[in-house]
């Protein structure tokens, strides 16, 4: 059984034991709709006209690199040149959705979940928030969770039209456009971390050692 089967099962007994039908109605979601609609948001900072100046800014706070390309096309190139940069094998395993011409960059990509001995992933991203420069990562069937979390080098795609000022558009977002949560909502903030020993900062904890990010500008 699937995880959002599971999910609604478990919902609809809780919907049954408080007497109600086991998907809420048509009148639910309205006042659900419209509580949203209305509901004030708290104090948020101010957000310059250029969110992608910003999330750059952001993301490289938190430790991730970026790089900027004019087009998806260019994306490959920019990948290559990152892992020769940083001596990473010229392979990796990538989300179905980012079939692109990474032979003819010299990339060697399978478009699978990652397994051990996966050194590099790579991912697209439902979004990003230009107030904290994180990647919203959405599970599915094409888009799997784990291609961001379990290589040691994540690289992500961004198209800088899916920059939002901050968390509250990427949740409307995901409400408009999948009308409700998948199995996973990853926010990913730069590479993982712990300060748990003597407050000292460690990258790679339980997590890619790296995340690289390559801003598609245009189109």
């Amino acid at each position: 059984m699937g995880t959002s089967i599971a999910r609604r099962n478990i919902l609809a007994r809780i919907r049954a034991a408080q007497g109600r039908e086991p998907e809420p109605s048509a009148s639910e979601r309205e006042a659900v709709a419209d509580y949203l609609a209305r509901h004030p948001q708290g104090p948020r900072p101010d957000m310059p006209l250029d969110l992608t100046a910003r999330f750059i800014e952001e993301a490289q706070k938190m430790s991730t690199t970026v790089d900027t390309v004019a087009s998806l096309s260019d994306v490959p190139a920019a990948a290559h040149r990152y892992l020769v940069e940083h001596a990473l094998p010229l392979q990796a395993i990538a989300w179905q959705t980012l079939h692109l011409r990474w032979n003819d960059a010299g990339v060697a990509v399978e478009f699978r979940k990652p397994q051990d001995g996966d050194v590099v992933g790579l991912t697209g991203c439902f979004c990003a928030t230009a107030e904290t420069g994180s990647l919203v990562l959405l599970s599915g069937p094409q888009t799997y969770a784990s291609a961001g979390l379990l290589p040691e080098t994540h690289i992500a795609v961004v198209p800088a039209s899916r920059i939002v000022a901050g968390h509250e558009e990427a949740f409307t977002l995901i409400r408009s456009e999948r009308g409700e949560l998948p199995r996973a909502v990853n926010f990913v903030s730069g590479p993982s971390r712990t300060g748990d020993i003597e407050q000292t900062i460690v990258l790679g904890a339980h997590g890619p050692y790296r995340v690289h990010v390559i801003v598609v500008l245009g189109e």
